[in-house]
This record gives structure tokens, sequence and C-alpha cells, in this order.
């Protein structure tokens, strides 16, 4: 399904002259016990933007010593996690035996396949501290027939991460290849994730792909005649030259790629099918699923179930 076929409503349209915008999505806050993230996606009006079904962004939060992040047990099938911090440290552990501090610049893909089970914690270095945490966290669907593949975790420093200075712009490419270069982070599909900060008044032209969405992190640009404000989802035409413009320091992450077909989503379960995440639920009620190694005193119970 196209991105401009899964649009129900639209906050901006070409005929008001915003030319390469489709529609600008506010967040909606989500409460994860202790912190609150903005969820852009999913949402009423638009379900995925090319591979990427879920995008939140944490923060910034402050927390006082004894506080902060603490995600217990949960599970996840037939898709992949992408995790980046900007601020702060989260300790990641799954029922593969992966433990994993990610620290600023980092980037964490955790592949859940035929199912995985994380938690999503601090050190007690970080936790007796006071402390902030910023970053994103995104969802990506996983082709039909790579749904039910072993569950991997990848863990990216952030050296390997390319970065390069487009002008005024310093850009990194997180996921995919742009503006020359070709992140080293594993793809199932033709998958684009960037970051950029612009200092005020500079310009970037945006890299193509056949789905487009903008997270405005902080700041204000202008994209054609539409002024947009930090915490905006902007989805994008596929127009060739698309060129945004900072009002004032601005910090941009920049999501797309080939859209894969209807997914279900459930709780943190996606699919393609939904008798799969019948499955997944039944099983994780039961407690079916592996256990996170020296973490499986604590689990998060499906939600009908509290």
């Amino acid at each position: 399904m196209s991105l401009e076929r899964n649009l129900i409503d639209s906050d901006c349209s070409v005929s008001r002259g915003c030319g390469a915008i489709l529609q600008l999505l506010q967040p909606r806050t989500e409460d994860l016990g202790g912190f609150s993230v903005r969820r852009s996606l999913p949402t009423r009006q638009l379900r995925n933007i090319g591979p990427w079904i879920f995008f939140d962004h944490m923060g910034p939060a402050e927390f006082a010593a004894g506080e902060g992040v603490n995600v217990r047990p949960h599970p996840h099938i037939n898709m992949a996690t992408v995790t980046y911090l900007f601020e702060g440290e989260i300790l990641h552990r799954d029922s593969i035996g992966s433990v994993q501090t990610i620290t600023p610049g980092d980037l964490n893909l955790m592949v859940a396949g035929s199912g995985i089970v994380h938690s999503e914690r601090e050190t007690l270095a970080v936790r007796n501290r006071p402390h902030r945490t910023h970053g994103l966290q995104l969802w990506l669907a996983l082709p039909e027939d790579k749904e039910e593949v072993a569950p991997a975790f990848y863990h990216y420093p952030s050296a390997q991460l390319p970065q390069v200075q487009v002008g005024q712009v310093s850009v990194r490419v997180m996921m995919g290849a742009a503006y020359g270069l070709q992140s080293p982070v594993l793809c199932y599909s033709p998958t684009l994730y960037v970051e950029a900060r612009l200092p005020s008044g500079a310009a970037l032209e945006l890299p193509n792909a056949h789905e487009r969405g903008l997270y405005l992190l902080s700041g204000r640009l202008l994209i054609g005649e539409s002024e947009v404000r930090a915490h905006t989802m902007v989805c994008l035409r596929e127009t060739p030259g698309v060129m945004i413009h900072a009002l004032e320091n601005a910090q941009v992450a920049l999501i797309g790629g080939a859209p894969l077909g209807k997914r279900y989503i459930d709780w943190n379960f996606v699919s393609s099918s939904m008798p799969r995440i019948k499955a997944a639920r039944e099983s994780w009620r039961a407690q079916e699923f592996p256990r996170i190694p020296k973490d499986s005193e604590e689990f998060i119970p499906y939600p009908d179930s509290d």
C-alpha cells in the first residue's frame, strides 16, 4: 500500500502550497512506567512509512537518583527494534543471552524474528545518580520471508556509523545509503535512516526514497512555504530535490524505504499474519517464551491480564 493511500486526512496539502509535504503528524504521549515518550507512528492517520512501523521519541527526561528507565522483560515477534541514544545509557538484555549497554552515538538492532524477550533497564551506576535520557526507538517490519528468522542482536558502536559534513550540516547515515555513505547496519529490505543537525540558517537537500518521513527533534524548519515545529513528523512525497531550511538550530531524523505490505500490531507483537500474533499472545500468557538469563523474575503481562 502506498503512503498516499495510507493517509486518512491531512493537515497540509499541495493546494495550500506545501509542495513536497503530504501530511504533518503530531505525536501522542505514551506512559511507559516512570517516563513518557512521544509516539509518532503508528497513528490513526498513518500506519507506516516504508518499512518503519513504530517511532518513539524518548525524553529528554530528567531522573533523580534512584529513578530511571526500567522496562521489564517483554516479547516481540516478526520485526526488529532500532535504538539510538543522544544522552544517557540503557542496559539491554535478551533471551538469546545478549547483554549490552548502549551509550550516546551507538545503535542497537534487535531482530525479533521467530520470537525474543528483552528488557531495557539502567546500570546501578547510572541509576544511583541524577541523570538524563534522550533517544529514539523505532520498529522495522521484516519482509514476510524473513519474519521467522532466528532472533539476533547487533550492536554498532558510534565509530562505525558514517558521518559527513554537507555544507554547514552534520549528517550521520544510520541505516541504508545517502550522501555518498553506506551504513554497516544490517537491513532486510530497502531502508533509510539519517540524522542531521542544522545550524540556524543552514539548508539540506534530503535523499530520496520511495516513502519518507522527517521527524523534527528540536528547532524549527521551513519546507517550501511551510514552517515545521519541534516534535512534528512530516510525511513527504516521493519528490526529488526536497530542501529543508533551519529557522533556528535544528535536529532531524529522516526515515524511509520501500513499504512491505500490511502489518498487524497487537501490543508488542507485529506480523503479517493475525493467527501468528494470536499464537504469540497465548504463548506469552502461558509464559512459554524463552527467558532472559539473570533477568527472569519479572515480566510485563499482556495488557488484558493485568
